[in-house]
């Protein structure tokens, strides 16, 4: 199957478009050393004349140099990687506006001015019946679901649900939450959540991961109700959770720390050592001999020493921060 990934790169009023079969995995990675290692990069994948599909395009980002926009997605191993990767990724890209494109590649596609359905096929969002919804038992769900009740409390839950599979279960999914039991508490922090206010007939929700379609609202059942979308800004669904069902507060240390164990250092340039190694004779006319992996010229797409350390230098800073609290 592979991670499929897909990078746009805008400059001088031309956009061209490159593949990677595995590169979803290593987004992150491939933009934190900044504009210019991430288009180096990106450029020395394949270029294609298409779009992937939203269903098998894992990872994204375009790099738009003329207007010093940044939009990329990837999903993360947990909300303190996001958190991390967005920290890190405003210091690299200083001066650019650096977006997370929560609507996948529809985000994309939009900025160019070519709308948002070309990797969509109609009536690709498929709503459905809550009467399959079940909270989970697991104190580390993916999302949590809340409901402001008619006496003005609100009551919430961890469910296993992506945020955006709560909205495509319709205003009838209200009823079902609750009617459930208490989950238990949180150990970890969810992917996204959802705060559905009947009163106001407001939904709000956000998201550390993409949430397709979530710009062309209303959705099915949800016509005369209105979408709050805080993008991946928890805090003010924390506000309305109560004492003994609070969000943790999960440090990004960790998470910055990981990010920092995968750089490496590229290999100094060893061309022309290794010219004069070969070149030169061996005893008595023989021919020398090299070890060539001892010799492994940089690539010249690879970040360089430079870029590395700029990349270290930022995530120093933050986990200096980060540990202080």
């Amino acid at each position: 199957m592979g991670a499929r990934a897909q990078y746009v790169v805008v400059e001088n009023g031309v956009w061209q478009r490159y593949y990677s079969h595995w590169g979803a995995n290593r987004v992150v990675g491939d933009l934190m050393p900044g504009p210019a290692a991430a288009t180096r990069c990106f450029r020395a994948n394949e270029e294609i004349d298409e779009w992937l599909a939203d269903l098998w395009c894992e990872g994204a980002a375009l790099v738009d140099h003329d207007r010093r926009i940044l939009l990329w997605f990837a999903f993360a191993d947990s909300w303190a990687d996001h958190l991390a990767a967005r920290a890190v990724l405003a210091r690299t890209w200083p001066g650019w506006d650096v977006r997370f494109a929560h609507d996948g590649l529809g985000d994309l596609i939009h900025h160019l001015g070519l709308g948002r359905d070309l990797t969509r096929f109609p009536g690709w969002f498929e709503t459905f019946d809550p009467s399959g919804f079940a909270a989970t038992e697991d104190s580390e769900p993916w999302s949590v679901a809340s409901v402001r009740l008619p006496d003005g409390s609100v009551r919430a839950w961890g469910t296993d649900w992506e945020p955006i599979e709560h909205l495509a279960a319709g205003p009838g999914l209200i009823d079902r939450l609750v009617a459930s039991p208490d989950t238990p508490a949180l150990t970890d922090m969810p992917y996204g959540g959802v705060h559905l206010d009947p009163q106001a007939r407001t939904v709000s929700l956000w998201a550390v991961q993409t949430v397709a379609g979530v710009h062309e609202w209303p959705f099915q059942r949800w016509e005369d109700w209105t979408l709050d979308f805080r993008g991946d800004d928890h805090t003010w669904q924390a506000t309305l959770l109560s004492a003994d069902f609070p969000f943790p507060r999960p440090s990004l240390a960790t998470a910055l720390r990981q990010l920092g164990d995968g750089l490496v250092t590229p290999p100094p340039d060893t061309g022309a050592l290794l010219a004069r190694a070969t070149a030169a004779p061996g005893p008595e006319g023989t021919a020398a001999v090299v070890n060539p992996s001892a010799l492994v010229p940089h690539e010249p797409n690879d970040p360089t020493p430079a870029e590395l350390t700029a990349v270290r230098g930022a995530i120093t800073a933050l986990l200096a921060g980060a540990e202080a609290h």
